[in-house]
């Protein structure tokens, strides 16, 4: 068995509230064959892509071009996520070759399904962070509420959630330095014991 990985970060919070942002800053921190961004929505962009003839790169941007296909997406994965809740996060996972990093950046955790895998098979090296914003500041990011999309289990499902191991506001950027430091430095700590 892998020794890998010996940390994970679960990233969630609702659309527009910085979560790859903030997770793109913390990669750009550590050691690049160290750690690796893990996007449990991957595969499913990717697999939705060339099911209707889309353009994967399109799909994987913070664009229109996204929106415009979003509620038939979440459709559509919600569909495969009810035969097999484990589907998308293992597809993830090899997407990204996870197995060959020590340190897993998950960007976007949604679902408390998705939340509960993870420990059953990842037991104590889990580190969970809500980024949390305004709807004021989300506005400023091009976030406008979409009936089907933002009321939807895929941006509601973890909302009743309060036992994170770090919550953040992301709402004016204040705090942001003050975690990824924090991040850095469980990175460092995890990574040292290796040695």
């Amino acid at each position: 068995m892998s020794k890998n990985p010996v940390i994970i970060f679960l990233f969630s919070g609702k659309r527009k509230s910085g979560k790859d942002y903030i997770t793109d800053m913390l990669q750009q921190r550590l050691d690049e064959t160290q750690s690796k961004i893990i996007r449990l929505s991957g595969p499913i962009k990717r697999q939705f892509a060339t099911d209707n003839g889309l353009d994967y790169s399109h799909l994987l941007t913070a664009s229109d071009y996204k929106e415009k296909y979003r509620l038939d997406m979440i459709a559509w994965s919600e569909a495969k996520r009810t035969q097999d809740t484990g589907f998308f996060i293992r597809a993830a996972i090899d997407m990204y070759e996870g197995s060959k990093y020590p340190i897993w950046i998950v960007s976007d955790m949604r679902r408390q399904s998705d939340l509960a895998w993870f420990p059953q098979h990842y037991d104590n090296i889990i580190y969970t962070v809500r980024i949390t914003a305004s709807e004021a500041a989300r506005k400023q990011r091009g976030w406008t509420f979409t009936s089907g999309v933002d009321d939807a289990e895929s941006e509601c499902d973890l909302d009743n959630i309060t036992d994170w191991n770090q919550e953040v506001d992301n709402s004016n950027c204040s705090g942001i330095v003050e975690l990824l430091d924090h991040l850095t430095t469980l990175c460092n700590d995890k990574l040292n014991n290796l040695q």
